[in-house]
């Protein structure tokens, strides 16, 4: 077994990821918006890439009534491509009417550094995630 073969997982690094949310109808109605203008389909609570990775978001009355927090051990933010800029530039001016707020606004879209273009969200629920900006040359 060879590890590290895109080949073997049909180009993706990743299967999928699991989401534990306070709000599900809400998760979904941000999570849907967002990924959906980056060419994710949206089934209920299910979002999934052209490429087969699935993102599943889920409410679980185990997680009882601990609001998720970014900033303790766990997964800090995801990051997410698209290659078109105005895109991003869009995806930053609808964002708010979503259920999103940009992080870093004062540095947009180099807030990673100079040669890292990114826009910063935060949704309601204190989820980030980064949509990374990579023109295709």
């Amino acid at each position: 077994m060879t590890t590290g073969d895109p080949e073997g997982a049909g180009g993706r690094a990743l299967h999928h990821l699991d989401l534990w949310v306070q709000d599900l109808g809400r998760a979904e109605a941000e999570w849907g918006w967002l990924l959906g203008l980056l060419d994710w389909e949206h089934d209920g609570n299910v979002l999934t890439h052209p490429d087969g990775t699935y993102l599943h978001l889920e409410h679980s009355p185990d997680q009882g009534d601990v609001p998720h927090d970014r900033l303790r051990p766990g997964v800090n933010h995801l990051a997410v491509l698209t290659e078109d800029r105005h895109l991003l530039d869009r995806i930053r001016s609808e964002s708010s009417a979503h259920g999103w707020h940009e992080l870093y606004a004062d540095h947009y879209p180099h807030a990673g550094g100079e040669q890292h273009c990114a826009l910063y969200l935060e949704n309601s629920e204190g989820f980030e995630v980064e949509v990374v900006c990579e023109a295709t040359r």
